[in-house]
């Protein structure tokens, strides 16, 4: 993982899945999860960059 991606996975955790998958079912569980709740979305923006 690039430095880039981590600051990604932290700031803009759905950006960051973006950035790596496009447009998907991956980038819309982060958007859900990052409205819930910062820390969820920053968790699967890790997992699924990872």
């Amino acid at each position: 993982m690039s430095p880039l991606t981590i600051i990604l996975n932290i700031l803009l955790p759905p950006l960051a899945v973006f950035m790596k998958h496009g447009v998907g079912s991956a980038l819309i569980i982060s958007i859900i999860l990052t409205i819930i709740g910062w820390i969820p979305g920053v968790i699967h923006a890790f997992i699924v960059n990872d």
